[in-house]
């Protein structure tokens, strides 16, 4: 089929689904209605069944799961923020799926050729997301008792659609590592950092397969195992410029304790290691100090 010569760009995913207005007083919606008025705008191969199935699972995570299920050939994909640039070397795929799984919406990001219908099975959902929750809120009405959407959520079990049964299983989480040992498993774990800003910058930049989690590596802890590449990544978010010379001595001595020992771990176990850092004077003076790490600017604020 040959599609127009136009292309949409990705920018509001709320127009992509029918729902009531929010009563006054509510702002929030579901992540599980979010992740599906996210997929509602993108051309599926399976009817969104992927999509459906694993949209109770952060962002990037359904990403990652159902990238294959995109209809590729009506999907173009550019890295407007150069964040994606270490995953997408030498591999497209890596490059459409980190620009995909980007917790925020980005101008520009994702170019999607043709007119978008809505996928059967993602349209069914959401046609059943919007039953339940008028049905709810008139049986709240009728007995006189007021429970908020977010309270009636987290005590509802989650529900498979009809669509959903018989369907594939979802795409299987990255490979153990090259040596194939089970202690090269990542395995995501409490954040370590109680730093709102860095926890913020760890995810959203590289970004992070397992939102607000650290992720362990043969006991090593890093900040994030970025989405859909086998990558691991330390990221440190002072602002390194500031400190007087003596306090930059001491605070490179630390860190290339720490770097090195997660550098030597994640390459034992297959994975490519990145450090992500806020200001130009800290990579450059990290290199100065071993010019074979990898280190990117971030640009994250503190």
């Amino acid at each position: 089929m040959r599609f127009g010569a136009c292309a949409v760009v990705v920018l509001l995913l709320s127009a992509c689904a029918t729902s009531a207005p929010e009563p006054r007083g509510r702002t929030s919606r579901s992540p599980r209605l979010a992740n599906l008025q996210r997929a509602a705008s993108l051309p599926w191969m399976d009817q969104g069944r992927c999509a459906v199935r694993e949209a109770s699972q952060p962002w990037p995570v359904l990403a990652e799961r159902c990238y294959r299920a995109l209809d590729h050939d009506r999907l173009e994909f550019r890295d407007t923020t150069g964040r994606c640039s270490v995953a997408s070397t030498g591999a497209a795929v890596a490059l459409g799926l980190c620009v995909l799984a980007a917790p925020e919406i980005v101008v520009g990001t994702i170019i999607v050729l043709g007119v978008v219908v809505v996928a059967a099975a993602i349209h069914d959902a959401l046609e059943v997301h919007e039953l339940r929750h008028r049905y709810g809120e008139e049986a709240g009405d009728t007995s006189g008792t007021t429970q908020t959407r977010g309270a009636a959520e987290d005590h509802r079990k989650p529900e498979r659609d009809p669509e959903e049964q018989g369907s594939q299983p979802p795409v299987p989480p990255l490979p153990v590592g090259r040596s194939r040992h089970p202690h090269c498993e990542p395995v995501p774990v409490p954040r370590a950092s109680k730093d709102v800003a860095h926890n913020a910058c760890a995810d959203r930049f590289p970004p992070n397969r397992y939102p607000g989690m650290d992720v362990s590596v043969n006991g090593i802890r890093f900040d994030a195992l970025q989405v859909g590449a086998r990558v691991l990544w330390e990221i440190k978010t002072h602002r390194f410029d500031t400190y007087n010379g003596f306090i930059q001595e001491q605070e490179l001595a630390k860190e290339l304790v720490q770097l090195s020992k997660e550098r030597d771990t994640a390459i034992d176990c297959g994975y490519d290691f990145v450090v992500g850092v806020s200001t130009e004077a800290h990579r450059d003076a990290l290199f100065k100090q071993d010019s074979n790490f990898t280190v990117v600017v971030t640009g994250c604020k503190r």
